[in-house]
Order: structure tokens, then C-alpha cells, then sequence
């Protein structure tokens, strides 16, 4: 079952910023790493990517600083920063308002008799 492409676009950023929580990585090994986590339920592609790290970027939520890889291409990597720090934990208390919220409708309501 393919997944609502509006569920995706507003969780994105939580998901781009949590990557970077783990340490600075790359485009192309944030896409890899968002779908071997998910166990490929995301699948983002480069030009949903690309935008979200450039906002975060010109926001300085990131950073970022370019790196020879073994192969001799050159690579920028991401760097959340102490702003994009703060901005996770926002999202992250955000997502689990939203997720109480979703599964309290799910289940007739915080306030449902049982």
C-alpha cells in the first residue's frame, strides 16, 4: 500500500532533521538511510530532498561543508546546527501531538467511556 504523498510532505523535515541527529550525512545516504529505517516505506527522492536541506540551510538549521569521498568525488555533508537542534525537538513534541491526537480520534476520543 503506497502511503498519502500529503502524510510524507508534512513530516519530512522531522524525518530530514532526525537523520542528522545521528550525525552528518550526505543526500544520497540520507535517502538510503530514510528508507532502510522505515524498512522502505519512505522512498524520497532528490527533488523533495534537496529543497528541505536548502530551506534548512538558508534557516542556519544546518550547515554544511563539502568532503572527498574514496572514490575522489566530492560530497556535501549536513550538519544540523544548535538552532536545527532546537527546531527537532519543536517538530518532535509537535509529531506526538499530532500522533495523540490522530489516535485519540482513532479510538472515539481521549474522553471516550470504555
Amino acid at each position: 500500500m503506497k502511503l498519502d504523498k500529503g502524510l510524507m510532505a508534512g513530516s519530512s523535515t522531522l524525518l530530514v532533521l532526525t537523520l542528522l541527529e545521528s550525525g552528518d550525512m550526505y543526500g544520497y545516504q540520507m535517502i538510503e538511510e530514510l528508507a532502510r529505517r522505515s524498512n522502505d516505506v519512505f522512498q524520497m527522492q532528490e527533488g523533495t530532498l534537496y529543497p528541505i536541506l536548502h530551506a534548512l540551510e538558508k534557516g542556519k538549521y544546518l550547515t554544511a561543508y563539502q568532503q572527498e569521498a574514496p572514490s575522489g568525488r566530492m560530497r556535501k555533508y549536513y550538519r544540523l546546527t544548535r538552532r536545527g537542534r532546537e527546531l527537532l525537538a519543536d517538530k518532535k513534541a509537535e509529531w506526538d501531538r499530532f500522533r495523540q491526537g490522530v489516535g485519540d480520534v482513532l479510538s472515539g476520543g481521549a474522553n471516550a467511556l470504555a
